[in-house]
This record gives C-alpha cells, structure tokens and sequence, in this order.
C-alpha cells in the first residue's frame, strides 16, 4: 500500500460503515472518525445495556446486525476513533478532539458522512422540561433505555415521528396520541410509492395502524401547537379544523424531518447549493458523490435527507470514486448499479416529502414571544424588530445584529426557523436570505484540551 496519507471517514453510520468496507476492500487503511461511543449512527445506535437487535431496532434488526457485524469485521484494517470530534477542517488536515487531546490528521480523500439531525421549529413552551427532539427521545430509548416521559405525546411531521412513537408503544410507554401537522390527504402521495418501494409504504402503514389499534390517537392537521407546564411539561394544545383540542401529558417528542449537517463540508470548501425537497443549502456533489473540491466526497443524510438505505448505497459509491480518482481498480458496473439504486430512493424521498408536507403556514402563526434562538434567549418579536429597524434581507446580517446563531448550538436548532423567519417578514424566497457561514470549531470543544502527537489507541467494537 501506499505510503501517503490515509483516507479520512467522518462518521461511522450506515454511509461510514459502507464507505470503509469499500476502501478497504481496495486494500486502503482509513480512519474512521465518530462522536458516537459506538458504530452504527442514529439509526442504529448501540445500547450500553445487552438489549437485543430485535428490542432495539424492531423490523430493521437484521440491516443494524449486518451493519455492526461488518464493521467489526474491518477490526484490523481500518482505524477507529470513537467518541471523537473533527471540529476543523483545512489544507488538508482535519482537527480532532478525542481521548481529552487536540490532534491534527493529515488526510488524502476526505468521506463526509456526517449525518443529521432533527428540524424543529420554535412553538410555544419548546423550552419547557420534557420537551425532547423526536431523535434525543430516540436515543434515550435506544442508548440509556428510558423514556422522556409515562404519557409521552408525538408531534411534527416526518417518517420518524411515527417510528418513535411506535418504539415507545412497543417498548410499553403509553403513547397518548401522534399529532401530524400534515393533513391526512397527505398520506395519499403514500400510493405513489407502492410501486417503488412497497416494503417501506407498508411498514409505515403498519406502524401507524398498530398505533391506533393500541389506543394511541392520531391527529393529522394539527396547527397553533403549544406545550404548557409549570416546572415540566404537563399539557399540550393545539387547533384542529377550527376546534381547540388538548391533552395531559409529561413527555413530548418533536420534530418536523431532519436537517443535514453540512458545517464541515462548508469548512473543506465545498459549493453550496440551494435544494426545494431540504429547504435548505447542501453541499454540491454528482451523482457519484464527488463535492466540488478534488478529494472531497459526501455521502448520506449530511448531503440530502435520503434515509438509511439510501445512505449506505452513498457511502459505498463514494468510497469507489475516492478509489477511482486514486488510479485504484473500482468496479464500474457496481458503481452504475448504486447510481440507479439511489435514483430511486431519491424519487421515494418525493414521495415521502409530499406525505408529510412542511408546516409553511408556521412563520404566520407562532406567538412573538415565543423563544426563537434558546442559547441567546433571542424571541421571535425581538428577532422581528431587528428585521425591520436595521432593514435586515440576509440570514448573516440577522446573525450579527441579534445575536441569533451565535450560542452554543451555532444555529443548529434554530438556523431553519430563522431563515424562515426572515424570509417571511421581508418576503422573499427562503432561499434569497441565504445561509449561514461555518467557523470552527463547529460544536464546542473544551479549553482543556491538551495536543497530542501520539497515535490514538485504535478501538474496534465486538460484533453481535
């Protein structure tokens, strides 16, 4: 092999995992950067506790054991730095928090398969204890095997938000009821995708008639929701064809789809584009998941809201294009395959995206007090002053006058809804208020970090 500089893998989820296994099946030696303690990513996040495949994962056991049995498979051959953080990127070097100690990796060919997170926009009593993201209710299920709550309500829209809720019946929590914000004419666009993916229109349709058999109530149509409480959550109301509904509950779930995480694919310099599916700006690529710098290549949730599937078929197909532009041997017809594999999920992601339609009537209707950026306590009135006094029409002029973005999330949680925010108050196209900059480091790190020249321990995990 080569002596030059390894191939660098960020994320060790679906994309990650099938990314890795192809370079090394060329006979490359990556390392595998992830923040997680554990392959597998959010959707197949490992537990701490011995729970089985089937307990954590349901229907998708036998893709997480695959998943997880692979990778270990690769103990020898790659190197794996869990429960690491590559918060900069540049010339070529990734900087990396891991083990207590800043590192400094130089690479040749960069992987990003970073991921995502959920999309949640500001409603009333957000803040309130026992207000979760649909994905934080995930993991507390999946990794610490608690619940948020003992009458747990679901709101948003999104594949997940059924997919949780049935995790949380199935793991015996009472689910009082699933609020969509969607309509349930929406769910028609579900017909479409019988013909090309049967097996996930059915599993949802499942999961959403084992909800209700079970007694948990599905709303579609929800508008005007607000969370109300004293010292927790212990109610949620909202409007449903023109009736005010409510309901007693101690734990929310929430979300409205998921959002990619773009930060270090801005920061290795990629172009951005601006994409009407996301509602948002993701980094370029070609079909082959090539960016549009020369080394740099993106696979998975972190590059378009694709799912798990879609998201291995990314990695792999990227990991080729990295062998191919090395002058490495990469088959050609497994490379075409892939390509019309994921054509194909990206028309069940039209067909998924009409099913669960985003809330574009939210801008209208959220109360002005209502907390907008919860790390600058920045509220949405506040935020509206701005816009108007200083005549603001750019996402980073919003940023600088009002602080909004600036906290410990850097606009993670709140970026959408101030661009939706924005857009609305001044009314132009979500996509004319632009998006905002990446700077390093993109999540926080500790002043105790200590630099390191010494080669991480590599750490494998054992197969199921």
């Amino acid at each position: 092999m080569s002596a030059r500089a390894a191939p660098l893998v960020v994320g060790a989820g679906p994309a990650g995992i099938r990314a890795a296994e192809a370079l090394v099946e060329a006979g490359l030696r990556p390392l595998v950067v992830d923040e997680a303690p554990a392959c597998g990513g959010q959707i197949y996040r490992q537990s701490a506790d011995g729970r089985s495949a089937a307990a954590l994962y349901g229907s998708e056991a036998t893709k997480a054991v695959l998943l997880h049995r692979g990778f270990a498979a690769l103990a020898d051959r790659v190197d794996y730095w869990p429960q690491a953080l590559v918060w900069n990127l540049r010339d070529g070097i990734a900087d990396i928090a891991v083990g207590g100690c800043h590192r400094q990796v130089q690479y040749d060919g960069l992987i990003l398969a970073t991921g995502a997170t959920d999309r949640v926009l500001p409603i009333p009593g957000w803040t309130l204890p026992g207000v979760f993201t649909l994905g934080a209710a995930q993991i507390a299920l999946k990794a610490q095997g608690c619940a948020i709550g003992t009458r747990v309500v679901c709101v948003g829209s999104g594949p997940l938000l059924y997919l949780v809720a049935g995790q949380y019946r199935k793991a015996g929590v009472a689910v009082v009821a699933v609020l969509d914000t969607a309509p349930l004419s929406a769910k028609l666009h579900l017909l479409r995708g019988l013909r090309l993916a049967p097996a996930i229109v059915l599993q949802g349709l499942r999961m959403a008639a084992e909800l209700k058999l079970r007694g948990t109530a599905l709303h579609h149509g929800v508008e005007n929701v607000r969370i109300e409480g004293g010292t927790r959550v212990e109610r949620i109301a909202w409007r449903q064809r023109d009736r005010d509904m409510s309901l007693a509950c101690d734990g929310i779930g929430y979300g409205l789809g998921l959002r990619s995480e773009t930060q270090l694919a801005d920061l290795a310099g990629s172009a951005f584009r601006f994409d009407r599916r996301d509602r948002s700006w993701l980094p370029a690529r070609d079909a082959s998941g090539r960016s549009s710098v020369p080394g740099v290549y993106l696979a998975g949730d972190g590059a378009g809201i694709a799912g798990a599937d879609a998201a291995e078929l990314a990695g792999e197909r990227a990991a080729l294009a990295l062998l191919q532009d090395r002058g490495l041997p990469q088959p050609a017809l497994r490379a075409a395959e892939l390509e019309r594999d994921l054509q194909r999920s990206d028309r069940v992601r039209d067909v998924l995206e009409a099913a669960f339609p985003y809330p574009a009537q939210w801008s209208r209707q959220i109360a002005g007090d209502t907390l907008l950026c919860r790390c600058e306590e920045v509220s949405l009135d506040e935020a509206r002053r701005a816009i108007a006094d200083y005549a603001l029409t750019e996402l980073n002029r919003l940023k600088a006058i009002s602080r909004i973005g600036m906290g410990r999330c850097q606009g993670r949680v709140c970026g959408a809804a101030a661009a939706e925010l924005l857009a609305h108050e001044t009314g132009q196209d979500i996509a004319a208020v632009g998006r905002w900059r990446t700077q390093a480091p993109v999540k926080p790190i500790s002043f105790t970090l200590t630099t390191s020249n010494e080669p991480q321990e590599r750490r494998h995990e054992p197969a199921h």
